[in-house]
């Protein structure tokens, strides 16, 4: 059976809550891309290269797609374009490793210098990002480009020392917040000149925002403040929002029902059939391991896959961020068996 509705299509009417014939399958970029080596020595567009040309990154992207069978462009394909900008100094990796922050600059909130506003998309990587959406906007219609962004503790933990920066935020809140609103007006900025290039939706991923990592209070007071900000401005440009947070949310249970997004994607610990039966209204995205991704045999990933397409999981996705070393035929295992599903 032919499927209904293109990968845009498809995306969009999951995210409004309508009906599809099967889930979406996706890989949004950023922390949980999918440029892994297999697909880069097949399609010869490589990284650390692509992170600074915009015409190399959009290649990329559509090898991705292309080889791996994910319905969508993730772009960008790490998480240090946003605290570069600000400051940050970046270890570019190579083509088995992915960029890091080399070390952060700001000993403590209150030490930090503030950048104007756009500072992201005035950078030389900035920029080279917002081509590539444009470019792969306006070649492939029908095919969502997400545009993916570091979340707000994430980012700001990347530019202050983290002992420091955690420590603040129980000790020095004023600086902490004025930090991570600084931070968060500047994230925004970026997400709205993402969709003016042609970004159909918007996805947040903020790691260091995990319940094991801030546990309840903190989550509340500034996870899930500032994360809500991104997703109304977002909204209020009128495109959806994807949020992931990494780790075990039992701590967090309360409070992440209260995250905006339009989407909420979990790590493989999570039983996403059990937030489903507690909150039947949030739309569900995951969460296939990606430990299992990266060392299991197709065949495993292939029931694994099924086995969250019988419990209507609504968006098909790895659970975290991608291993470079995970191999083409295990993505194509997880893909193709989301595509073979029908609903009903």
């Amino acid at each position: 059976m032919a499927d209904v509705f293109s990968p845009g299509e498809r995306l969009e009417r999951t995210l409004n809550k309508k009906g599809t014939e099967r889930p979406p399958v996706i890989c949004p970029g950023g922390m949980m891309n999918a440029a892994i080596v297999d697909v880069m020595e097949k399609g010869g567009h490589t990284l650390p290269e692509a992170h600074h040309d915009g015409g190399l990154m959009s290649a990329l992207a559509e090898d991705v797609s292309a080889y791996t069978g994910f319905e969508n462009f993730g772009l960008p394909f790490c998480m240090t374009v946003e605290p570069e900008a600000l400051g940050g100094s970046v270890d570019y990796g190579s083509l088995k490793c992915e960029p890091k922050i080399a070390r952060e600059i700001f000993a403590r909130a209150e030490a930090a210098w503030y950048c104007e506003k756009g500072a992201i998309a005035r950078s030389k990587r900035g920029g080279e990002v917002l081509k590539a959406v444009n470019i792969l906007s306006e070649k492939h219609p029908d095919i969502p480009v997400i545009g993916s962004l570091t979340g707000p503790v994430s980012s700001a933990a990347s530019l202050v020392e983290q002992f420091a920066f955690f420590k603040d935020l129980y000790r020095d809140k004023e600086n902490s917040h004025k930090f991570l609103s600084y931070v968060t007006d500047q994230l925004i900025d970026w997400a709205l000149l993402m969709i003016e290039c042609g970004a159909s939706v918007i996805s947040i991923a903020d790691p260091t925002a995990t319940g094991e990592i801030l546990g309840p209070r903190l989550f509340e007071e500034y996870a899930l403040l500032y994360i809500n900000r991104i997703v109304n401005a977002v909204h209020g440009a009128g495109k959806p929002v994807i949020v992931h947070i990494c780790g075990d949310i039992k701590t967090v249970k309360k409070h992440f029902f209260s995250l905006q997004g339009d989407a909420l994607s979990v790590d493989a610990m999570v039983n996403l059939a059990e937030i489903k039966k507690e909150n039947a209204a949030v739309t569900t995205m995951g969460n296939l391991s990606t430990y299992l991704l990266e060392s299991g045999s197709p065949e495993r990933i292939n029931m694994a896959a099924r086995a969250l397409i019988e419990k209507n999981i609504d968006i098909m996705a790895p659970a975290c961020g991608l291993s470079t070393s995970s191999p083409l035929a295990n993505i194509q295992s997880f893909t193709g068996a989301v595509k073979e599903a029908r609903r009903g």
